[in-house]
């Protein structure tokens, strides 16, 4: 048992993404998918497809985070794997996550590498996109906040960015999709960032610098379209988060 591997997927309405998804981790000892009271035929397809299927109330959620801690801790098997729904687990990493937990020296959580496509096309510099998704199931709790890590208890490795072929894919979303989940999920960091300051100037250099970075410094000009859109979504992220911290205090100074 000690060797067995339980991939945990959590999901709210994932019917057109999830089918494909659970072919690439089919193999692993258990998939455990935690839904959130979806409104389509997620829980029927993860069903179908022989899935153990748990769920977490919605509620007046918009983050999956307090699901993941849930899920995680539900799992059957000592080790866990946690994959999104729109994320995909290449046969060599699975074969190599299985030997790695042979080890007698093995750490308590270990970092993926990700290789992340807008678009359809994979975005060189975003890479390798570190991922703490495996881990101790023991060992390891998830903050209740957006775009919070798990926390470790332990030892922690990485898995050598030059082996590209254990790098997970993160899939293309649409626009649409993405500006969508931007929205929910940046009203979501005025909870996560009580204390951050913002002023005019806070938010001129925070911005450009994200811009700067993605574009220039990771090499984002030479990835034409794609590597445009995304130093401009992670530099429209950082001001929208910023200014919806500043309309919150406004408000809360007015109330």
């Amino acid at each position: 048992m000690d060797n067995k591997i339980s991939v945990v997927i959590n999901t709210y309405n994932e019917e057109s993404s999830l089918p494909e998804i659970l072919e690439y981790v089919k193999d692993f000892d258990e998939i455990l998918v935690c839904d959130m009271e979806s409104t389509d035929k997620t829980v029927e397809i993860a069903r179908e497809k022989g899935c153990r299927v748990i769920s977490y109330p919605k509620g007046n959620l918009t983050i999956a985070e307090p699901a993941r801690d849930f899920a995680i801790h539900s799992a059957t098997y000592p080790w866990v794997l946690t994959v999104d729904a729109d994320e995909i687990i290449p046969v060599a990493l699975k074969q190599y996550l299985y030997d790695y937990i042979k080890g007698e020296n093995c750490a308590d959580g270990l970092m993926i590498p990700r290789r992340n496509f807008v678009m359809n096309i994979f975005v060189k510099n975003s890479y390798p996109d570190y991922q703490l998704r495996f881990f101790k199931r023991d060992k390891a709790t998830w903050p209740p906040y957006v775009h919070s890590k798990p926390v470790i208890d332990g030892t922690i490795e990485k898995i050598n960015a030059s082996q590209t072929e254990l790098a997970m894919i993160h899939k293309s979303m649409t626009l649409h999709t993405k500006l969508a989940k931007m929205n929910t999920y940046t009203t979501n960091e005025i909870e996560r960032r009580p204390n951050e300051r913002v002023n005019i100037l806070r938010i001129f250099v925070k911005c450009t610098f994200r811009f700067f970075q993605s574009y220039i410094l990771r090499g984002g000009i030479f990835q034409g379209i794609s590597g445009l859109v995304l130093a401009v979504n992670e530099a429209n992220y950082k001001f929208y988060t910023l200014v919806k911290i500043w309309e919150h205090r406004n408000a809360e100074k007015k109330s």
